[in-house]
């Protein structure tokens, strides 16, 4: 059986399983040596990333050597993402791939990890048997342990999945005084360990970046309580939770220091950040102190809600210098009828209304957004109604999905399901009309001047990204003229003088 047609069956079976208690597999290897090497391998999103370099810290700090290759790990840990059906096979066809290494002499074991091994636990085990163990967060503190159980031949018992909900109260405010429970993101160190992971002073945060780039991800909250009808996130990342402004400096200060210098705000939804900390208006604050690390030319804040969205923040992204110009605004629909399904609020008013703030304090911002075509009762008016809001609200970056049944979640038992067909359908064609808008904005781009910072250079030219564009998931710019002594990192002013699609090309001025 092919590797792509293995992947589909096992995730028919894992949807398929029951949610009882199975019995722990017994004799699945025979005891190993203590294994040295460990590779991770990281699906997903940015907040993803920021787990990987969290379990990368414990790794080392528990003994582990870590490796770049997988090929050349003892123990491979697979982060997974949970998110939506793409995301889970991409998860398993990345753990049968590594399995497949176990025929080789170096790698004796590979470790689920992740929202996927968090979402499903015990179904995943039974599922996938390749897999030497399927951990859940609550084994992050102890992952060193973890691994090293496993490769002595003992069977790890798979978690029971649980509504991580249910793990903090309810109130935000009342978070703070809870018993402990494993918040990714959160942990830190002693003072006086190793340097290499941490501030200068002060507690040192858990993490080692496993990337050199001049880009790195900083967790502001962990976890979401919003009750979006769709998204099964908050079942398995948890109530929200916010990191300490001290703790996101003392991290930003130590991230400069190896090398960042634009820092990427991530969380499930950042517009909340500080609402439990008894100050809703918190983010505003913390962008200026950001803002001021030495050595950060550039702060970018993503995931932000637009029905929480207020004037405050936009004028503190827009005003303050060292912070882009930059709105990740999760639309998700336009038609009103529709995001009240999704448990979602606003309409193409609402929202056009949100950009012309932005664009009036900011009128070359960048704004990207998410939409999602196919949802159960949607009608071909309220395609055409999304069409017009995209159309008119100029976006330089839309990511378009097609709906898809997500377990547990509230969209699975609404009337009005299309089928698989008119989903595909639907999703071309916004897909199509997405991207050529996207391409007529990018071309609207030329002859304004950009601040990019290069994260490539090959002579006189590089790669890179503007104020208005995202890592990983917006359009690149590509730097031409630069000086001899041009280097990653560097952040350069250029003239737009054409568009690829989404992308940029720009001369130094």
């Amino acid at each position: 059986m092919a590797a792509d047609e293995r992947a589909a069956a096992y995730l028919r079976n894992l949807m398929k399983s029951s949610a009882a208690i199975t019995a722990p597999v017994a004799g699945k290897a025979a005891p190993r040596a203590h294994a040295a090497t460990v590779a991770l391998l990281t699906l997903g999103c940015a907040r993803n990333d920021v787990d990987s370099e969290e379990l990368a810290a414990r790794l080392e700090e528990g003994g582990f050597r870590l490796v770049d290759h997988p090929e050349d790990a003892e123990t491979v840990v697979v982060n997974t993402c949970g998110f939506v059906e793409a995301a889970k096979k991409d998860s398993v066809d990345t753990l049968l791939e590594a399995s497949e290494l176990k025929r080789e002499a170096t790698t004796q074991a590979v470790v689920a990890v992740g929202c996927m091994a968090e979402r499903y636990g015990h179904e995943l085990a039974d599922s996938l048997p390749e897999a030497d163990a399927v951990l859940s967060f609550d084994d992050y503190p102890a992952i060193a342990d973890r691994l090293r159980s496993i490769l002595a031949g003992t069977a790890h018992t798979p978690h029971v999945p649980r509504d991580r909900r249910s793990l903090l109260p309810i109130a935000p405010a009342d978070r703070a005084a809870a018993p402990a429970v494993a918040v990714l993101g959160h942990a830190h160190s002693a003072p006086d360990l190793p340097m290499g992971r941490a501030p200068a002073s002060g507690p040192r945060a858990v993490r080692r970046r496993l990337g050199a780039g001049p880009v790195a991800p900083l967790k502001l909250a962990s976890g979401c309580d919003r009750r979006c009808s769709f998204c099964a996130i908050p079942s398995f990342r948890g109530s929200f939770v916010s990191r300490r402004p001290a703790d996101v400096l003392d991290e930003a200060r130590w991230l400069a220091g190896t090398g960042a210098r634009e820092l990427f705000l991530v969380s499930e939804n950042s517009t909340s950040y500080g609402k439990d900390l008894g100050d809703i208006r918190l983010l505003e604050t913390l962008l200026p102190e950001l803002a001021l690390v030495a050595g950060v030319e550039r702060v970018r804040v993503s995931y932000l809600q637009p029905a929480e969205m207020r004037p405050s923040l936009i004028e503190a992204i827009t005003a303050t210098p060292g912070v882009a110009d930059y709105f990740d605004l999760s639309f998700q629909h336009a038609s009103p009828r529709v995001l009240r399904r999704m448990r979602r609020f606003g309409d193409p008013e609402r929202f056009l209304a949100l950009l012309r703030q932005v664009r009036a304090q900011a009128p070359y911002a960048g704004v990207r957004s998410n939409v999602i075509v196919g949802f159960p009762g949607e009608t071909e008016d309220d395609v055409h109604t999304l069409c017009d809001f995209v159309t008119e609200a100029r976006l330089d970056a839309v990511g378009v999905f097609g709906y898809s049944d997500e377990d547990g979640t509230e969209a699975m038992t609404l009337d009005g399901h299309l089928d698989e067909e008119e989903i595909r359908a639907r999703l071309e064609y916004v897909t199509r009309l997405t991207e050529e808008l996207t391409a007529q904005r990018a071309d609207e781009r030329l002859g304004e001047r950009v601040d990019v910072l290069l994260e490539s250079v090959d002579g006189g030219r590089g790669e890179g990204r503007a104020s208005l564009q995202g890592p990983e998931v917006d359009g690149s710019t590509t730097v031409t003229g630069l000086r001899p002594h041009s280097r990653i990192g560097d952040l350069v002013t250029c003239l737009v003088v054409a568009s690829a699609g989404v992308d940029l090309i720009a001369a130094v001025q």
